[in-house]
């Protein structure tokens, strides 16, 4: 552990503050934060926390989520211009256009998403919690925003309803092609190939496994054999290299890089607990209109 990162877990203590960091942020990061997760679970731990500081070591809608289920507490971002790409694809109006369209379906929003967005949705999701969260609803019609990619796969498992993409999509899952999942199973012909459903759905179909950041590190712990191809961001066979040494792992593309995610630093982190920047500011409306969907996903079992 390096002075930075002492300096980081002695501030943490004296503020009485917890970190939470997704899987994409970088090992060093991992290595200071009290829970590592997916965007799921950081929402539900988001919500569980006892501390009064959360810092959120992630990308803006990560700590917008903290915020809305924690108005009370004070929730920082340590790099203000860590975003996703995929939320900013769409709008309120867009959502709203869509319901005018689709008046007997149900919205549900992909946790990739802004608070303006998520309070005109019906419920959340993530890519863990997607399919449960469709088949708890009543509604046979479905808007799935923002990510066609997401939304198609979980059409795959829940064929009986009928679905409404919106043209949305990460651009560093959406950009790996077939041509890249081919040539990573020629050049390991032995390893299982796992793949995160963001991805496009001809790529999805050479996967061994099809599942979120947390199901594809799970898996590949588990699993009894020792080769993989990691197909989501590079930051998960970094952290499978950490928590299962003796095995291999491939990233299937080395493009498979999320700029915003690998933003943050020690030094962000450290400046976020020392000054108190970047806290996120969100009206009472705003966090009111948008706590349903999240609460609502968090409910279901």
């Amino acid at each position: 552990m390096n002075e930075t990162q002492k300096r980081i877990l002695a501030l943490k203590a004296e503020k009485g503050a917890l970190i939470l960091a997704h899987y994409y942020q970088t090992m060093d990061i991992q290595e200071i934060a009290d829970i590592v997760g997916d965007s799921f679970e950081l929402a539900k731990q988001a919500k569980a926390a006892g501390q009064q500081i959360i810092v959120l070591c992630g990308v803006k809608f990560m700590a917008e989520s903290a915020k809305i289920l924690n108005p009370g507490k004070t929730v920082l971002l340590p790099v203000l211009d860590a975003g996703c790409p995929m939320a900013d694809m769409i709008t309120p109006d867009d959502v709203l256009r869509l319901r005018k369209e689709h008046p007997d379906a149900a919205v549900v929003c992909y946790i990739n998403s802004s608070a303006a967005v998520k309070a005109v949705s019906d419920i959340c999701c993530t890519s863990s919690s997607a399919v449960r969260v469709v088949r708890s609803l009543p509604q046979k019609k479905i808007v799935f925003i923002p990510d066609k990619n997401l939304g198609a796969y979980v059409a795959s498992q829940v064929p009986e309803k009928e679905f409404v993409f919106y043209n949305g999509f990460c651009p560093v899952h959406n950009g790996v092609t077939l041509r890249d999942v081919l040539a990573a199973k020629e050049a390991h012909p032995g390893a299982k190939v796992l793949v995160h459903p963001e991805c496009r759905p001809e790529v999805l179909s050479h996967a061994d496994y099809i599942g979120s950041t947390k199901g594809i590190l799970e898996y590949a712990a588990a699993s009894g054999a020792d080769e993989f191809v990691i197909g989501t961001e590079k930051g998960v066979a970094e952290r499978l290299g950490s928590l299962a040494p003796d095995k291999r792992y491939y990233v299937m593309t080395d493009r498979f890089t999320c700029s915003d995610m690998k933003k943050t630093r020690l030094s962000d982190v450290l400046r976020c607990l020392e000054t108190g920047t970047y806290e996120i500011q969100m009206t009472p409306e705003e966090i009111s209109a948008a706590y349903q969907s999240l609460d609502r996903m968090i409910r279901v079992p």
